[in-house]
This record gives structure tokens, sequence and C-alpha cells, in this order.
């Protein structure tokens, strides 16, 4: 008999992966816009993912909206613990949003434009770490409710977590413009590509040894059997994936740096499942213990088989649609 309470499970882990590799690299690219002059390749820059950014945050709402249908208890202890940062994280994604559509109409005021999309892209990424490692350091409740206080989240390691999910974002985005530019832009790419992937290892490195030193159910999970058979690979291959994004960056590849990013992107969610797992509030409320009644899942799950492969084909399409190169002079979004 199938289980509906994993096959919920499935569905909303594979809507948060590929909503933080599709936004992921856009907000990047916004992470990244302080660090280039030009202004005709800010217009590039903004060209690559203007026609498809929308779409991509459409992967957060399948994620809630799943979240609120198969896991309500999820859903509203994880809000209320993580009501101020996910507050602040949709101001910033507001701002950023409201600068796509302004900037390429504005005259006098376009630098305006281009700080709120710096910084609604810095903070959205920022804050979206923020409610991670908030989210893993675990969650106070009492008979379901959270117990905890409004301030619970803001620690050292959720704002490690914030600095880090920025620094990510920023090497998917840098990879997404080494794929989607040439000439000057793409050669400066290339350039940070290798400053990105020492700040990412170097946070990863500090993510792996802070976690299981503070929080020793995540270090029992880490180093029983058989979760150990399968986290022992992760810290190897990433090692490998940063090696073969350096040597794609010196052979001047133009989409493998993207590619290889995108799997230590995934590198990094198996290990962020696997120091949680079973459970999805932590540190001891499982999946099973949180699901919706076996009724509503089986109702739901109706909704997700009809619309899910809509939305893969919708931004299949979109993506394939606006799959050249972008260059300073190209016709872009307005």
């Amino acid at each position: 008999m199938i289980d509906l309470v994993l096959v919920w499970v499935g569905i909303i882990g594979l809507g948060v992966l590929i909503y933080v590799i599709l936004d992921g690299f856009d907000l990047g690219i916004g992470i990244l816009f302080p660090f280039i002059k030009d202004h005709q390749e800010h217009d590039v820059m903004m060209n690559t993912v203007a026609p498809v950014w929308d779409g991509n945050e459409t992967w957060m709402v399948l994620g809630g909206a799943g979240l609120y249908a198969a896991f309500p208890l999820v859903y509203s202890t994880v809000l209320s613990a993580l009501y101020l940062p996910i507050t602040f994280m949709v101001v910033a994604l507001i701002f950023r949003g409201v600068a796509f559509e302004f900037r390429f109409k504005a005259t006098r005021t376009k630098y305006l434009w281009d700080q709120a999309f710096i910084w609604g892209s810095i903070l959205s990424s920022f804050f979206q770490g923020v409610i991670l490692g908030a989210y893993i350091q675990g969650i106070e409740t009492t008979n379901g409710i959270y117990s905890g206080g409004g301030w619970d989240w803001l620690t050292p390691f959720s704002i490690f977590s914030g600095i880090g999910v920025v620094a990510m974002y920023a090497t998917l985005g840098c990879g997404w413009l080494i794929m989607k530019t040439d000439a000057k832009l793409q050669k400066q790419m290339y350039k940070f590509m290798p400053k990105l992937l020492i700040a990412l290892l170097l946070i990863f490195a500090g993510v792996s040894l802070y976690t299981p030193m503070t929080h020793p159910e995540i270090a029992d999970r880490w180093f029983s059997l058989p979760n150990f058979l399968y986290f022992s690979p992760v810290p190897v291959l990433v090692l490998i994936f940063v090696g073969l994004i350096l040597k794609s960056c010196n052979q001047k590849h133009d989409s493998k740096p993207f590619i290889y990013t995108l799997a230590l992107v995934f590198l990094a969610f198996t290990g962020f499942v696997i120091s949680l797992w079973p459970n999805i509030i932590p540190p001891s409320v499982t999946i099973w213990q949180a699901a919706a009644p076996e009724s509503s899942l089986k109702f739901t799950l109706v909704g997700a088989v009809i619309l899910i492969p809509i939305i893969i084909a919708y931004t299949f399409l979109s993506y394939w649609v606006f799959r050249d190169k972008v260059r300073v002079g190209d016709e872009g979004y307005h």
C-alpha cells in the first residue's frame, strides 16, 4: 500500500528544491549586481531572468500550499515560530518584484530601483537562510502548539545560515550568467566563481562542524547507521564538484559551471534531509505525527496530480523559449 505521507513529503520536497534552484539563481543575480558597474550589463543581467523570474516563485507557492494541505500542524507551528523572518522575506521579495517592473521604465530614478533590486535580493535570500537555520535548530512546542518566544529564531547559527544562503545563491547566479551571457560580463563571472566557491566551502564546513556540535540529536543521525552510509559520500562529492566547477571555468565552458553548481545545491539539500529525517518539526515531531487525515491527503493529492504536470510543462516551455544568450543591445523586457 502506498504511504500517502511519504508521497506528500516527496511533493513538498520537490517543490522546495526546484524553488531553491530556480529562484536561487535569479536572486543571485541581484546579489551580484553591486559588483558590476556598467549599467548596460545590469540590463543584460536582469534580462536573463526577466521573462521567467515570476514563474520561478510558483514553486514556493506550491510548497506552502502543499504544507497547508498535507501537514497543517507544521504550517501553523512553523509559521507561528518564524512569523517575523517570513514577513521580512516577503517584504524583500515585494521590493524586488516591483523593481523588475519599474526599473526598465524609469529614467531619473533608475538607480533607486537598482537598490530595490539589490537589497530585495540580498535580504530575501538572507531571511530564507535565517528561516532554514532556525528550523534546523528546532521549534519549541507544547501539545502541538508553538510555545517559544517571538525572537527565538534570531541566533548566531540562523544568521550564519542566512549568510550561507546568500553565498549559495550568488554562486548559482554566477553560474547562470556564465551560461546566459558572453563577452566582458561572462569573463567577469568566470573570475568571480572561484571566490564564491571558496566562501561557499567555508560556509559548508562551518555548518558541518557547528551543527553536530550543538545539536546532539543531529549528530546521532549523522553518525548512526544507516544514515552515516548515506551521508559519508556528500563531503567527497562536494569537493569533486567544486573541482569540476573550477576546471570548467578555466576551460571556459558555458554551461558546465552552472550544472555542477546545481549538483552542489542538491548535495546541500540531501544533507539537510538526512539531518532531520524523519522529523518535520525538529527536534521530535515526525512526518506521520504531523500529517493530515488520510482522506485529506487523498483529496488534495488529486489536485496536485493535475496541477504539478502543468506547472512543470509551463516552466520547461518558458526556459526553452528564452534559452538563447542575452547580449548588450538586445531588446529586453519592458
